[in-house]
């Protein structure tokens, strides 16, 4: 079961319970056009959709992530005039989409990640990245302001004063010293990391998925709400979650003292 595609501006492929999406249009650096916006899109609602899959990596081909929005490459072709516009049909429904995944979203960055790129990686609930990577916001070198979920993400993750600094300088940041900020969660060597983000998603894909999506609700929730309001909403979400197999498992395998089997329902 699970999502298999060779072909297309994104690669799609099931490895057990992890799907893999993979931007491919390398030429670029995997720079969004309208084609890939649409075809994320539509593999981030199947993702959505498919009860087998536990958990989602999104990764770039050849030696970058991605390098954000695709830019008119000559004096001739045409900026678009409704900016607005392209943004809410191409940038919006696939960050959304991404944040309301009740699964582990894993960003695997293996090069570059600048402009949307970066706010695409920042949109996944954990990053890791290969020591060849860097990231950049990178929208102010070419007089634009930070889109695609990057205001919203980099205070949260960075803080105000990081963030408007880095927003205003365009400032490459190596893997490693994001990895010190805190936006990356584990830095692998080029040579092994394919191997190494597989299994560290291949290890989030066996725990209890449900109560993931759970717990990714109430902490994001908790950015808008006060103190009563994440009291009552935990309550709620803790009681979802006794009641689910993957809870009657927990207990079992701790008093039986062996590693839970969950199931992620």
């Amino acid at each position: 079961m699970g999502l298999q595609n060779a072909t297309g501006t994104v690669l799609a492929k099931s490895v057990g319970a992890v799907t893999v999406l993979t931007l491919n249009r390398p030429d670029s650096l995997n720079a969004i056009d309208g084609v890939m916006a649409k075809e994320l899109q539509s593999y981030v609602g199947q993702v959505a959709r498919d009860r087998h899959c536990r958990c989602l990596i999104l990764v770039g081909a050849g030696r970058g992530f991605c390098s954000g929005q695709a830019l008119p490459s000559t004096a001739e072709e045409e900026i678009p005039e409704d900016i607005e516009g392209l943004i809410r049909e191409r940038y919006v429904p696939i960050v959304t989409g991404l944040r309301n995944l009740s699964i582990p979203v894993l960003a695997a960055v293996n090069g570059v990640a600048t402009g949307a790129g970066f706010s695409l990686a920042l949109a996944a609930d954990i990053r890791v990245a290969s020591e060849a990577a860097w990231f950049s916001c990178g929208f102010a070198n070419i007089g634009l302001i930070p889109d695609a979920g990057a205001t919203y993400f980099l205070p949260r993750f960075l803080g105000l004063p990081r963030s408007i600094q880095l927003a205003l300088s365009g400032e490459r940041i190596s893997a490693e010293a994001a990895h010190q900020l805190g936006v990356v969660a584990r830095v692998y060597p080029p040579e092994s990391f394919e191997q190494d983000y597989l299994q560290f998603a291949q290890e989030l894909a066996s725990g209890p998925t449900a109560a993931f999506g759970r717990t990714k609700q109430a902490l994001l929730a908790s950015l808008e709400s006060n103190f009563d309001q994440q009291l009552q909403r935990e309550a709620e979400l803790q009681q979802a979650s006794s009641r689910t197999d993957d809870f009657r498992e927990g207990l079992r395998a701790f008093r039986e003292g062996r590693p839970p089997q969950f199931r992620g329902r």
